[in-house]
């Protein structure tokens, strides 16, 4: 699979898994959270599914479409390890949904970097709450959920987070 086919998977997975939680995150108080702006594709989707949500957004450096550029009170900068714990001691755990798709193409670094994402987006997770992820993480209070039809085996990673 060349490299542009494997990112149209990923994007209609992410899209396609987005769409499957929004009844279950519909049913759901509090904050939807994209860790990983980048260019603000998710985001903009996000603001559609969930009009009137409060959508905070974490990224290292601001470089999105402008369109898609969050208010600067929704928005956490700085480096992930950094910020998430910023955003923890500010919003706890209440989040409804969390959805990040931090990565690079080196799958070792992205393990590594799994090993304390995980962890440190539990802090962020309301109980009943759902994380969507573009990498398996191992949280002892989340769930793994089937993949929504239509969503190949693995190409994205939906949980559940324990009541």
């Amino acid at each position: 699979m060349s490299r542009l086919d494997s990112f149209i998977a990923r994007m209609q997975a992410q899209r396609d898994c987005l769409n499957f939680l929004k009844p279950a995150i519909d049913a759901l108080p509090g904050p939807i959270l994209e860790v990983g702006l980048g260019n603000g594709r998710t985001y903009d989707h996000l603001r559609d599914l969930f009009p009137g949500r409060d959508i905070y957004v974490f990224e290292r450096k601001v470089a999105a479409h402008p369109d898609c550029i969050p208010a600067d009170d929704r928005l956490f900068l700085g480096d992930a390890d950094q910020s998430i714990p910023r955003a923890a001691r500010q919003l706890g755990a209440t989040a409804a949904l969390i959805h990040t798709d931090l990565g690079t193409g080196d799958h070792d670094a992205n393990v590594a970097m799994g090993r304390w994402l995980g962890p440190a987006l539990d802090s962020l997770a309301a109980s009943g709450g759902y994380v969507l992820a573009n990498q398996s993480l191992n949280v002892p209070r989340w769930h793994r959920l089937p993949d929504p039809p239509g969503v190949p085996k693995d190409r994205y990673f939906l949980y559940r987070v324990k009541a």
